[in-house]
């Protein structure tokens, strides 16, 4: 697995993940190099709207549809921060780009214009992030922790958080329910 990268692909965690963070997850890869990787969870809503968010900001949202929306577990990682998956990427301060069009942002910039309704077109809201140091996450993928797949912007932005993973498991062509709890090796 040496010289892999999967910035902008998919991590679905297989039915043998025993990590409470990411049993049945879907992870979206942000960042994969030779110091490590990082990512977002994005089917792990939590108790917590964007309406109750913004407003520990001190921000007023100004559409009830976006008021109403569920913020994310992003992972275990610093999860007193935000961090903004959206489309297009724009120009926000603290902006890493993906890929395409997606990217990542931490900047109180975007919250603003979220809340104000001139932020991206599309985005989702994530406290904390997955987080693995080098070669970590290759070890965990030859264990069979994961089964990775190019993401889809779709599955990110337009699925509902219940349906993503069987979402993201269709782009492999495989049913969860049948995949295995133990890994073969030949």
């Amino acid at each position: 697995m040496e010289n892999v990268n999967l910035t902008g692909h998919f991590l679905i965690a297989m039915p043998a993940m025993t990590d409470p963070h990411f049993v049945k997850s879907v992870t979206y890869i942000c960042e994969h190099n030779d110091t490590g990787a990082m990512g977002i969870v994005i089917n792990r809503p939590i108790e917590l709207n964007l309406e109750a968010l913004f407003a520990q900001l001190n921000l007023d949202i100004s559409e009830q549809k976006i008021a109403s929306q569920a913020a994310q577990f992003g992972g275990p990682v610093q999860i007193e921060r935000g961090f903004i998956l959206h489309q297009p990427a724009g120009s926000w301060d603290s902006t890493i780009a993906i890929h395409c069009d997606t990217a990542l942002t931490i900047s109180k910039d975007i919250l603003e214009a979220v809340a104000n309704g001139t932020g991206p077109e599309k985005f989702l809201i994530a406290l904390g992030f997955a987080g693995w140091s080098a070669g970590q996450l290759e070890e965990e993928i030859s264990k069979n922790a994961w089964l990775t797949v190019e993401a889809s912007d779709d599955i990110i932005f337009n699925i509902p958080n219940k349906e993503k993973l069987s979402a993201a498991m269709n782009l492999l062509g495989v049913d969860y329910a049948s995949l295995s709890e133990v890994a073969g090796h030949a």
